[in-house]
C-alpha cells in the first residue's frame, strides 16, 4: 500500500511537469508496466484529480482543469518553498497578489507539521524595497505569458516601449520568464526582427487567443537569466570590466551571472562587464565579490574603488588597528 501511495504521488507530480505524456513514457518513468499506469491513472481520477486521456497513436495522458481544486500532495522541501514562495510574493511586483498570498500562507501554516513550520521560520527573510516604485504586473498578464512559454504558443501583445513611445503590435516565440530586480523579463525569439529579444512584461498586453505551436530555439549561452541580466547591463549610462582569476565556467562565476557578461579569456581567468548609473555605485557592487579582481581599462571606477576603499579603511580604523607591513 505505501509503494503505491508512493507511486501515484510520483506519477502526479509527472502529469504536473509537463502538459502530456504517453502511457508508455509514464511506465518507464516509474518502472511499472502501462497496465499499471491505467489503474494508477483510475486511482487518481477517483480522488477527483481530473487525468484525460487521448487513444490513438499520439494519445497520451494529461492533467486538465477541474470542477474543484483537489488535494494537493506535497512534500517537505516543496510545503517549505510554496511557503517561503507566498511570504514573499507581496514584494514580487504582481498586482492584487499581497493579500491572497497571506490567505494561503494561514492555510498552508494551519496544517504544516511543527518541524516544518519550524523551517519556514528559519529561513523567513525580512525584505526591504531598496527600488522605490516598481509598476505592478497584472496577474492575468504573466499567467497567460508563462502558459505560452509553458505550452510553446506563438504570443502576440501590444508592447509600450520607454520614453512614452506608441504601443507597437508584436509577435514572438516566447522561451522564458525571468524575474530580475522585482520585475518580470520575457526571454523570446522575435518574430519581425528574428532575432532574440527581453520584453519587460508590464509594458506588455497580450492578445488572446495564443498562436500556433512552435518548435523551440536554443535560447543563446542557454541560461535566460544571464541572457536577461546581459541585455540590462547595457543599458546603464556607465560601463566597465574587470579581470578575475578564476575559470568563467567555475562555480564561483556562475552565482555570478545576474551581475553582469561573463567572458572567458582562458582556462584560469575571465573577465566581467558590468553596468550601473555611476561610477560610485558600480564600486559598492564590486564590494560585494568575494573575489579578487582587477580593474581593465576605466579610471573612473578605479578612482572610485580607492575612495569607497578609503572611506571603509577610516570607517574600520576605531576598532582595528592596521596591519604592521
Amino acid at each position: 500500500m505505501k509503494e503505491t501511495s508512493a507511486r501515484l504521488l510520483k506519477l502526479l507530480t509527472l502529469l504536473q511537469a509537463r502538459r502530456e505524456w504517453s502511457g508508455a513514457e509514464l511506465a518507464e518513468r516509474l518502472r511499472v508496466s502501462t497496465r499499471t499506469v491505467r489503474r494508477d491513472v483510475d486511482k487518481l481520477r477517483d480522488l477527483e484529480y481530473p487525468v484525460h486521456a487521448a487513444t490513438g497513436t499520439a494519445g497520451g495522458y494529461r492533467l486538465g482543469p477541474g470542477a474543484e481544486l483537489p488535494p494537493l500532495l506535497l512534500d517537505d522541501d516543496e510545503a517549505v518553498a510554496v511557503a517561503l514562495g507566498l511570504r514573499t510574493a507581496a514584494g514580487a511586483g504582481v498586482a492584487d497578489i499581497g493579500e491572497t498570498s497571506l490567505r494561503a500562507l494561514v492555510k498552508l501554516t494551519q496544517v504544516l507539521p511543527s518541524r516544518l513550520r519550524h523551517r519556514v521560520n528559519a529561513m523567513q527573510v525580512a525584505t526591504i524595497d531598496t527600488q522605490g516604485h516598481v509598476p505592478d504586473v497584472p496577474l492575468e498578464v504573466l499567467t497567460t505569458v508563462a502558459s505560452a512559454c509553458r505550452d510553446q504558443h506563438r504570443l502576440r501583445f501590444d508592447y509600450r516601449a520607454a520614453y512614452g513611445s506608441a504601443d507597437q503590435a508584436r509577435e514572438a516565440e516566447p522561451h522564458r520568464l525571468v524575474s530580475w530586480g522585482r520585475r518580470w523579463y520575457l526571454v523570446a525569439w522575435d518574430l519581425d526582427r528574428a532575432d532574440w529579444r527581453t520584453f519587460r512584461v508590464d509594458r506588455m498586453r497580450p492578445k488572446v487567443p495564443l498562436g500556433p505551436r512552435f518548435t523551440p530555439r536554443e535560447i543563446p549561452g542557454g541560461d535566460p537569466a544571464a541572457f536577461v541580466s546581459a541585455k540590462i547591463a547595457r543599458m546603464w549610462p556607465f560601463q566597465a570590466s574587470v579581470r578575475l582569476p578564476v575559470a568563467a565556467d567555475s562555480d564561483k562565476m556562475r552565482d555570478l551571472t545576474t551581475y553582469g557578461t561573463i567572458e572567458e579569456i582562458d582556462n584560469d581567468c575571465c573577465r566581467l562587464t558590468m553596468g550601473a548609473d555611476t561610477p560610485h555605485s558600480l564600486a559598492f557592487l564590486l564590494s560585494f565579490l568575494e573575489i579578487d579582481f582587477v580593474v581593465e581599462s576605466s579610471v573612473e571606477l578605479a578612482q572610485a574603488l580607492l575612495q569607497v576603499a578609503d572611506r571603509f579603511q577610516r570607517a574600520a580604523g576605531p576598532v582595528v588597528k592596521p596591519v604592521p607591513k
